[in-house]
Formats: structure tokens, sequence, C-alpha cells
């Protein structure tokens, strides 16, 4: 056998294209399709809703520090969204001109401003996403446990490689 050969390749059939790709890197162009079908839903939410796409992920940044219990600041939604300080003052800026973030103190550090996410925004947001989460939640519920936690694990796996914090 020639060592150098792909070993998932073979000669087609009658004519059939053979997909020589390795089971593993087609596991990731199709991850990779996940995301960009996802962006696209985002632009399409900030389009139809007068955002700029990077309000969107800045809105996402925001209800995932408050599902995980962080204080939403500034700083954090800079950091989150790669951007510098001004950046990240206009997209605060045209979050709160649309109504949907507002800018509160911290009831424990008076200093402090933090950013919340206003139930208006969050109903726009459930009203498009809502569906497509839904479609999810069905798609998982063919999975037994065992099998959602593989995807968890992998899910997990793949977000700490694109972390910031696992980038060199």
């Amino acid at each position: 056998m020639d060592e150098n050969r792909n070993p998932d390749h073979r000669e087609p059939a009658n004519g059939e294209t053979v997909n020589e790709e390795p089971d593993n890197l087609g596991l990731v162009h199709l991850l990779r399709a996940v995301t960009v079908e996802f962006g696209l839903r985002q632009t399409e939410f900030a389009a139809r809703n007068g955002m700029h796409p990077t309000d969107v992920r800045a809105l996402i940044c925001l209800l995932d520090a408050a599902r995980a219990d962080e204080p939403a600041t500034a700083g954090l939604l800079g950091a989150r969204l790669g951007l510098n300080s001004a950046g990240t003052t206009a997209v605060i800026d045209r979050l709160e001109r649309l109504g949907h973030v507002a800018r509160v103190r911290d009831d424990h550090d008076r200093r402090r401003i933090l950013l919340r996410v206003e139930p208006a925004a969050i109903r726009l947001g459930r009203e498009f996403f809502g569906p497509l989460i839904d479609g999810v939640l069905q798609v998982l519920d063919g999975f037994d446990p065992a099998e959602r936690e593989t995807v968890r694990r992998f899910l997990t796996a793949t977000h700490a490689v694109f972390a910031p914090e696992s980038r060199p």
C-alpha cells in the first residue's frame, strides 16, 4: 500500500464523487457552516432593527454576562468584543439610544456603572431568535443524555480553542 495515500480515499464507482475529507475535518467545516449561518441571522436581525452587527454581538455578550452573574461593565464588553474604549462607548451609546441597554449604578460600588439589557430588547430578540432556538432544542431532544454531554464537551473544548485567553 502507498504510505502517502490518504487511508480514507477510495476510487469512485460508476461516476460517483467520493469525499476524501477526513471525518474530523468535515466536522470542522460543518461547525463553520453553522457559525456562518448564525452570523447571517445576527446580521439579518441587526438590519431589521436598525442596528450594526456589532450591536447584536454586544447584546449577546451582555446577556451571557447576566446569565453567568458577571458584572457587565464597559470594560468587560470591550474586552469580549475586542474593541478599544472609544469603540465600546460608541456601541453602548447606540444601544442606549435605541432603548436596548441602560447604564445603571452598581448597588455594591456606586462608582461603577453597569450595563443592563432592557426587557424590550430581550423580547425583540426572543421574537426573532426564539423559533431558531426552539428548532435547536428540538434537535437536542433527539439526543440521549450521553450524546448531549458529548456535544457539550465538544463545543466547550472548541470554544476554548477560539477564546481570546487561548491565543498566544
